[in-house]
């Protein structure tokens, strides 16, 4: 059966349901997110419901998109921020029975992919990303607010982990112990990042908090970065957040969901690349203190997540969807084994960004 969004929605943005052909779209699990094309001339347009479960306030995402468009219209005229169709009243979200949808552009000759498969689509991405956060870097960042608080704190996901396993049932803290050990065991990063968190050197920047190479659209033919998407969680936060989201999606052939942890290795080359793509950009923009951090992203970013998982499997699987009983248990692993596995190249890694610092430096 064909799935149409309700008449009024699709009205309220001047369009009429017998006109359009309708389909779901994306391969995102947070938002409802369909693919809209008028039947007369071809033209398309992209229609989400908000995930008000995971985004209390939407009416936070669409003022912090408008602020970032604003200004970036006004300072960087020829960049494509791909920003809301406004509703027949001029609004930019519209909102029936506490539902919240936005419709926005589609961009022609984009596609998106899944997963890095080659170092080039790595520079793409991460240079798309660091184009994004280098363009905002002059912006009056009082006005915004976050759209989901505290996402990247790892000083709460810390103390959310140790209160995990003081309420654990027995039989999770038994089959966990031995993960248990091995996270307690890379606490500095916590440390380190509480001690971060209050250097005014380390700044907040607009970051995107979400940067996973499915939220950078690329040219259908050549693969070349086009621009960012996906911006619900643009908001203030650390250099830190959005660099190391990349390490930690980018550089390993294989996700968060893969169980066998013998397919998880670093591939330098894909390192190399996103640092080369975000450091081009964004590099003259940092700090000492910043640039000294950088690889500590990877660290920060992947330690947060694999936490986030194992305080799941602990609390009884009640946060991310689970498709078997150990589903949380092993996404917690693969993390843990990635970020043994880029501490073991740490070395070899700090060589490549301080040779990417300096050519960014040069340009």
């Amino acid at each position: 059966m064909e799935i149409i969004p309700n008449k009024l929605i699709l009205q309220a943005f001047g369009l009429e349901p017998e006109g359009l052909n309708v389909q779901r779209f994306g391969s995102g699990h947070i938002n409802n997110t369909f693919l809209l094309e008028k039947k007369k001339d071809g033209s398309k347009y992209v229609l989400q419901k908000i995930n008000v479960n995971v985004f209390k306030e939407p009416g936070v995402i669409a003022a912090n998109q408008r602020m970032a468009a604003d200004y970036l219209a006004a300072h960087h005229p020829g960049y494509l921020f791909i920003t809301p169709i406004p509703t027949t009243n001029g609004e930019e979200l519209f909102v029936m029975n506490n539902e919240y949808w936005r419709m926005i552009p589609f961009i022609a000759g984009s596609v998106t992919v899944d997963q890095a498969d080659n170092p080039k689509q790595a520079y793409e991405a991460a240079k798309q990303f660091g184009r994004l956060a280098s363009y905002l870097s002059g912006i009056d960042l009082k006005p915004f607010k976050a759209s989901i608080p505290n996402f990247h704190n790892l000083t709460l996901r810390y103390s959310a982990f140790q209160e995990a396993i003081r309420n654990a049932r027995e039989d999770r803290k038994a089959a966990a112990e031995e993960m248990i050990e091995a996270f307690l065991r890379y606490s500095d990063i916590a440390v380190t990042y509480e001690q971060l968190k209050t250097n005014p050197e380390f700044r907040d920047h607009l970051m995107h908090h979400d940067t996973k190479i499915n939220n950078v659209l690329l040219n259908k033919d050549t693969y070349e970065g086009i621009c960012v998407c996906d911006l619900d969680t643009l908001m203030p936060g650390k250099i830190i957040s959005d660099l190391g989201d990349m390490v930690r999606t980018y550089v390993c052939p294989v996700s968060e969901e893969e169980p066998d942890v013998s397919q998880i290795v670093i591939r330098e080359e894909y390192f190399e690349a996103l640092m080369q793509g975000y450091l081009e950009e964004i590099g003259g923009t940092l700090s000492k203190v910043e640039k000294e951090q950088l690889f500590f992203a990877g660290k920060f970013m992947i330690y947060m997540q694999g936490i986030r998982f194992l305080t799941d499997y602990l609390n009884g699987d009640v946060y991310y969807p689970i498709k078997y009983a150990r589903h949380n248990f092993d996404r917690a692993h693969n993390q843990l084994v990635l970020l043994q596995r880029l501490i073991e190249k740490q070395d070899i890694l700090q060589a490549i960004i301080d040779k990417c610092l300096h050519v960014s430096e040069q340009v």
